[in-house]
């Protein structure tokens, strides 16, 4: 596929990344102390912030296998679009309480407030589960798309890894979480673009929308499949998982995730992080919409032409369907635009990556490196020095994921193929764990921890001897027992758990007084409306499903 690459392409890749790590340095000159590089001095607008939250979401593996999954994949189709209908009601969990009451606390790492209401070990067990997970899943992830670069550019796979990951770390290290937040925005751009002259290249070449969904197979056209559950027959992608699953899901990434917290954490005020939350609410959908929409281009162009499926490479002797879309880009758009494609592509991998490894550092800084520096030397770093080692843990972790890259290669094609189903088996017992601090009083942190462990490994239980059950469904299974633990642990405890002086201000009545008073004082926009606008739109893409079904 390399050979199609024009030297203007390759001149427009170079613009780019380079424009990137200038841009970061800029950045860079106006940061003072690690609140600076973890949440931008707490100053960042809701626009911005909304428009990172989007692109993180809209990685280089979305962009390419969504449309894959549309047009190609075995039990594929528009039923994938179901997975974005528990967004805005998530949203309103979010708004309403979780995001003003971390707020309220004043938290750089989410998972602070697990110490204040429980105790140390479970803010690090929570923290260090989390560094595990996403500094696995990041590998996996820059894995995957050096292979793709590697296809598409002809480049070796080492200097894949090293043109994708050395340019997201660089501009990472300096950028700081403003770096990831404009560079995100930047990025975004490129790539609705990108994807909508592709869709208006299709739509063209096709005859128009609806020849385009006439081409489409009948069960590809499905959009709501309501008839099954998930619940053991073997249907993963049925309405009542993808609602109901896809909720507690939402909640738990969006919520108790800090490399998505962090962001919200890092706005002007209450109103911009719930903004930015409202947002993500209205426009996440349409954002999936046009990329399954290529998706079904994609699919109709390859029926009217059955040498563009014969062209697509066999790595492992079938048609890597993936690449669907970076061919039918640069067989079919014009020099130089094919550049700013490979850009977008680029684009989507880099604003995935850049915000894991901030959070990464985010969380090592926070939870471990100045705990355990204040609790030896008995002194505190200056803003600057912890500004420095910030930056260093950063590159560190850089340095950590795109090694690991190097190593995943054998076990890659399974966890690819599961990475979704690794963090839903997580997913739910996390948030149980907040929810136990949220909802109950005399929960402690061992039924907390005791409860993570057992749902956790009742998913990995039914990953191995239950498959025909949606892993959908592991997210409130997940929840479910941990919460269902933790509670009868500490019901039957003679009294609560030690916790902090902090953490006995913060049972339930006076969490609920205290985030309603804060929400109420510091923010200038009934958000219960706001909240009641995002329900009514659910049901608005309810409808508009069952109409694109036709």
């Amino acid at each position: 596929m390399s050979e199609n690459l024009a030297t203007i392409d390759w001149l427009v890749i170079a613009v780019y990344l380079v424009f990137l790590i200038a841009f970061a340095y800029w950045l860079s000159r106006r940061q003072e102390s690690r609140e600076d590089y973890y949440v931008g001095g707490r100053n960042m607008g809701a626009w911005p912030v909304a428009i990172s939250i989007m692109a993180t979401q809209c990685s280089t593996n979305s962009i390419l296998g969504a449309p894959a999954f549309v047009a190609f994949a075995a039990g594929g189709g528009l039923v994938w679009l179901q997975y974005e209908l528990a967004v805005p009601l998530a949203m309103v969990g979010l708004i309403l309480f979780l995001i003003p009451l971390f707020r309220h606390l004043k938290l750089v790492s989410v998972y602070a407030y697990l110490e204040q209401r429980f105790d140390v070990n479970t803010r690090l067990t929570l923290s260090g589960l989390f560094l595990f997970l996403r500094a696995f899943a990041t590998s996996v992830t820059v894995y995957s798309i050096a292979i793709v670069i590697e296809l598409i550019t002809g480049l070796e796979f080492f200097w894949a890894v090293i043109l994708l990951g050395a340019f997201t770390v660089v501009y990472d290290v300096m950028g700081g979480i403003r770096g990831v937040i404009y560079s995100d925005v930047i990025q975004l751009v490129i790539l609705v673009l990108v994807l909508l002259l592709i869709l208006f290249s299709l739509l063209d070449i096709n005859g128009g929308l609806t020849a385009m969904l006439d081409a489409l197979e009948p069960e590809r056209r499905r959009t709501l499949e309501f008839n099954q559950h998930g619940f053991g027959d073997g249907n993963t992608f049925a309405f009542w998982p993808m609602l109901i699953g896809g909720f507690f899901l939402y909640l738990s990434y969006y919520g108790c995730d800090q490399s998505q917290v962090q962001r919200t954490l890092s706005t002007n005020g209450i109103d911009a992080s719930n903004q930015a939350l409202f947002l993500n609410g209205l426009l996440r959908f349409p954002l999936v919409l046009l990329y399954c929409l290529v998706g079904v281009g994609i699919g109709a162009f390859a029926s009217q032409t059955p040498e563009f499926l014969a062209a697509l490479p066999t790595p492992n002797g079938s048609p890597e369907y993936n690449l669907a879309v970076p061919l039918y880009m640069i067989n079919n758009l014009p020099v130089g635009v094919v550049g700013l494609s490979m850009v977008a592509l680029f684009a989507a991998a880099m604003s995935s990556l850049d915000s894991v490894l901030n959070s990464l550092s985010a969380t090592t800084m926070e939870d471990f490196v100045r705990r355990y520096h204040d609790e030896a030397a008995g002194s505190v770093w200056s803003e600057h020095r912890e500004l420095v080692y910030s930056r260093i843990i950063t590159a560190i972790w850089g340095v950590i994921t795109l090694t690991m890259a190097f190593f995943v290669g054998n076990i890659a094609s399974t966890v690819l193929e599961a990475i979704n189903q690794i963090g839903s088996m997580a997913n739910g017992s996390i948030l149980a764990v907040f929810a136990l601090g949220l909802l109950t009083r005399r929960a402690h942190g061992g039924g907390a921890i005791a409860g993570l462990v057992l749902g956790i490994s009742v998913n990995a239980s039914l990953w191995v001897f239950a498959p025909l059950i949606s892993w959908l469904w592991w997210n409130v299974i997940g929840f479910v027992v941990t919460f269902a633990v933790g509670f009868i642990m500490g019901s039957l405890a003679v009294k609560p758990g030690p916790r902090s002086e902090i953490g006995k201000q913060l049972d339930p009545e006076t969490l609920e007084s205290s985030v309603k008073g804060y929400l109420a004082a510091e923010a200038g926009i009934n958000w219960h409306i706001r909240s009641a606008f995002l329900v009514a739109w659910f049901a608005v893409l309810v409808v508009l499903l069952w109409l694109l079904a036709g």
